[in-house]
Order: structure tokens, then sequence, then C-alpha cells
């Protein structure tokens, strides 16, 4: 009922959201070229897609093929940049609400190239390579926009992305050729790679112990996500404990003193308390000691389809590296 209410609200966003696009396709709003190549990896919905693995993993990349990245980020949560610094070790991460600046920042700290998190719908500066994850997990593909769904644009706006990433969490495969299927007839021109995220195993907050995922299934797991898409955290988590509650939180949730010492309540009977990595960047420093360990999940990205794909944009963007070009 109420999404119904809210209808003609998304309707009033939806046109807002397409006269914006249009004042930036024709140059009307201005958009700023960069001095080093710049990707942006975001969605096309209000989180719980994957994109924060993908960034890391293509920053990964782009510095093991000898690149000096940099991720830019916009710093929602306070503590979500931390996360990078487990995701991507030893590459710059740069926090600035504006990401012209941020992408200026990191080329005056020595990046060549900069990843952009969560930009999409940034366009005030030029991106080189424009990569959309799309989520396997969500029960509509297409769900209906802001305020009446978790949609900031429609479908059609894949149109400007140079790759679609279909990424599930705990949906099979069945759920990865309905998202292509209808991906594919729209824009058959554009290229699209398919990834798996799954859990790798636990890690301890506060002592950093690493746990194979078997290791609680005889437990009580105290579960706390505070992503776009809880559910598939929950999913995931279910076949490897043995009792699993469940408690989530909005994306991008703040937590605080009051939050650690309620979950820390909510704890007592369970052997161990389990949430996400970007969770336990904000929970681990406040966690109290007296409560269950705090472990997070470590996750393990596989390319299950368009290697191939993946490899051409990476190239692309080494190549356009400005010490390539002098």
């Amino acid at each position: 009922m109420t999404r119904m209410l809210l209808s003609p609200l998304s309707w009033v966003f939806g046109a807002g959201v397409g006269v914006r696009n249009t004042l930036f396709d024709r140059g009307v709003l201005p958009s700023r070229r960069a001095e080093i190549p710049v990707v942006s990896v975001g969605n096309l919905s209000v989180g719980g897609t994957g994109k924060t693995p993908i960034a890391a993993y293509l920053a990964r990349r782009l510095k093991a093929a000898g690149a000096s990245p940099a991720l830019v980020m916009r710093g929602v949560g306070g503590d979500e940049s931390r996360a990078y610094s487990v995701l991507a070790p030893g590459v710059l991460v740069v926090v600035d609400a504006d990401r012209v600046r941020g992408v200026m920042a990191a080329k005056d700290r020595g990046a060549d190239v900069a990843v952009l998190d969560d930009a999409f719908q940034h366009r005030r500066i030029r991106r080189d390579v424009d990569i959309v994850v799309l989520s396997a997990d969500r029960r509509h593909v297409r769900p209906k926009l802001l305020p009446a769904g978790p949609q900031r644009e429609p479908l059609r706006s894949l149109r400007r992305a140079s790759l679609a990433v279909i990424v599930r969490k705990a949906a099979d495969r069945d759920s990865v050729t309905r998202v292509r299927d209808i991906v594919t007839p729209l824009f058959p021109d554009l290229a699209i790679a398919e990834v798996s995220l799954a859990p790798a195993g636990f890690v301890n907050w506060r002592s950093g112990e690493e746990r194979p995922l078997n290791a609680m299934r005889e437990q009580r797991v105290l579960a706390v996500a505070g992503i776009g898409d809880p559910e598939a955290f929950f999913r995931q988590l279910a076949p490897y404990a043995r009792d699993l509650k469940r408690v989530p939180y909005r994306d991008h949730y703040a937590f605080g003193e009051k939050d650690a010492l309620y979950l820390a309540g909510c704890a007592a009977g369970f052997d161990a308390v389990v949430c996400t990595l970007k969770d336990a960047v904000k929970l681990g420093p406040i966690w109290s000691r007296q409560a269950p360990d705090l472990w997070y999940v470590s996750q393990r990205l596989e390319v299950e389809k368009g290697e191939a794909e993946i490899e051409r944009i990476l190239a692309r963007l080494l190549d356009l590296r400005p010490s390539n070009h002098q």
C-alpha cells in the first residue's frame, strides 16, 4: 500500500533523473575531464549489489599490473573506507564528497588511474570506463524508482555503461541467466561479465584469527548486516550455523555505542556474532570485550563468465595512463 502511495513521487523522481541525464548528454551541464584515466564502479539501485568488492578487485588487478591506482569514494558511513585496507591492501584511498576534487587529490598523491566507488550517477567527472553492477539476488530485476523502490535510475540508463557485471551472492546460476536475458535484448552491444561473491571464511575482528566456514556449523550465531541487501548476506550464512538470528540495519548504518551495547545484549546465549566487513570496521572498535567475539565474513570473488571483457577494460585503463603517453 505504501509503495502505491509513493508511486507518483517515483514518477516525479524519474522525470528529474531523465532531465538531468539529458542535460549532461547534451553538454548543458558541464563534465570535467581528469588528467588520469577514470573507471567508475556503480549501480542503478541503492546499495546491495557488491560494487565494493568489484572496485577493490579492479584496484588490485591494476596494482598487480604495475599501475598506481587510487580508490576514490565519497565516504558515506564514516569508516567504510577502512574496509578497503583489507580488500585492497597498499592501494591509496581518497575520501571526498566532491569526486572531481578527489580524483585531483589522488593524482597529486601519485595515482595514475582512479577507481571511483559508487559513482555511476556522479557525472560531473568524465570517465573512460563505466562499470554497472547488477544483482542476481534481488527479487525484481526492474524494481520501482525511488522513493517507492530502491532504483536510482531506470534500466535504460545502462546505455551509458561500458560493462555490466552481474553479481550473485546467494542466488543460483538461473538467477544470473534471468538478469542476462533481460539486459541482452535491450542492449545487445553491451559487454557483460558474471561474478560470484561467496563466503571464504570467518575472521576475528580483534585477534585476526581466521577460521574455515565449517567452524561454526554447530554454533548459534547472531548475524548483523547494515548493507543494501542484508537478506542476501543472511542467506549466505545460513548453511554455516546451527542456529542463525538475523539483525538487519539500513544501508550505511553508523553504529554507535548504544548499538554495540544492544547487540551485545542480543548476543547473550549465542556463540558468536558475525557481520560483514563493512559493518566490522564500524562495530569492531566499540565492541564490548564481555560480548561474544565479533567475526566478519571474508569473501571470495570469482569471475564465472566474461573474463576477456574485464581484461579488455584493464588493458584500456593501463594504456591510458599518462606515463604511457609522454
